[in-house]
């Protein structure tokens, strides 16, 4: 890229993202060399953009919140004004207000100076807005913590309480934020469970991102399909699986064996929790390549029924 103008805004745009860039990683996304990458860093620091380097053997890159607003052409009370105005939607879920909108409100309250933000701090706690529908409020927070792991990406940690009110502990791979315009949800791979997952971010806390990164996974589908299949468009609560296998618990994968009843038959019975759509759920499980009888919900056995028929329709001659 030898334009620099257009090459200062595409390295200010990456810059904006919430995560340490190193230098070699900056340098091959824009094509040009990692001298070409400091000259620019330092014209950006003449603009007025507070960029911190981090020695070691790569180096790093990031902006940081100054002693004054960086040129982003907002004065102060505009800047107050937008960070307000996102978290009240962002905590909302108010339909419209979507992923973008997250991301917008991470890169600003990244760079807002302390003086702004123990403004907006106050103005929020001292509004009260009023929700449509049925919509839970969800901490603005916990979601700009989310939409910058999403961007880094970097592993989640937070604890969880499902519908039943049971208190977990997670450790994800964040993959997308959803808003179906009255709640938000994050679609993630659960590392412990290893599978993946969609959590309603309002029954999110104590999320923070740990600093490991990750190679993305390939999601079997669109991120809002995943969620309208599983429970967020329905509304839907989780419900109880019950499974018998014709094996071992020894024969079964990690998610499954965690699961598992106690028992010391040829006969494993397994018993989880789930809010994902019960199609999904049977495809998981036939996908164990191990013999299973399903004794519980009538649902997940209709979808067991169902995907048995088309699979058999798929195999004739």
């Amino acid at each position: 890229m030898t334009d620099t103008p257009a090459r200062l805004l595409s390295l200010l745009s990456l810059l904006q993202t919430p995560r340490e860039w190193p230098g070699s990683e900056l340098a091959q996304r824009l094509r040009v060399s990692a001298r070409t990458i400091r000259r620019d860093i330092g014209r950006l620091r003449d603009l007025g953009y507070p960029v911190e380097a981090t020695l070691g053997a790569e180096g790093g890159y990031r902006l940081v919140a100054g002693a004054a607003m960086p040129p982003l052409l907002l004065d102060d009370e505009e800047a107050v004004a937008i960070a307000v105005g996102l978290r009240a939607g962002a905590g909302h879920a108010i339909e419209g207000v979507e992923e973008a909108s997250v991301r917008a409100l991470a890169k600003l309250e990244q760079v807002l100076p302390s003086r702004l933000r123990h403004r907006v701090n106050a103005l929020q706690s001292a509004t009260i807005a009023l929700t449509r529908g049925d919509g839970a409020s969800v901490d603005p927070r916990t979601l700009t913590v989310m939409a910058s792991a999403v961007a880094g990406p970097e592993r989640l940690r937070f604890a969880y309480r499902a519908g039943d009110g049971a208190e977990s502990r997670r450790l994800v791979e964040p993959y997308r934020l959803v808003s179906t315009g009255s709640r938000w949800y994050l679609v993630a791979y659960d590392l412990e469970r290893e599978d993946w997952r969609t959590f309603r971010v309002d029954r999110v806390s104590e999320a923070f991102a740990t600093g490991a990164r990750f190679a993305a996974r390939t999601l079997p589908m669109d991120a809002e399909e995943f969620v309208r299949r599983g429970f967020g468009a329905r509304g839907a609560e989780t419900y109880v699986v019950e499974v018998a296998f014709a094996a071992g618990a020894a024969e079964l994968p990690e998610w499954l064996r965690s699961a598992a009843l106690p028992g010391d038959g040829a006969e494993t019975l397994v018993r989880f929790e789930s809010g994902d759509a019960p199609e999904w759920v049977a495809a998981r499980l036939a996908l164990t390549g191990v013999a299973f009888t399903v004794r519980g919900p009538g649902s997940l056995a209709t979808a067991a029924a169902a995907l048995a028929a088309r699979l058999t329709a798929a195999a004739a001659p």
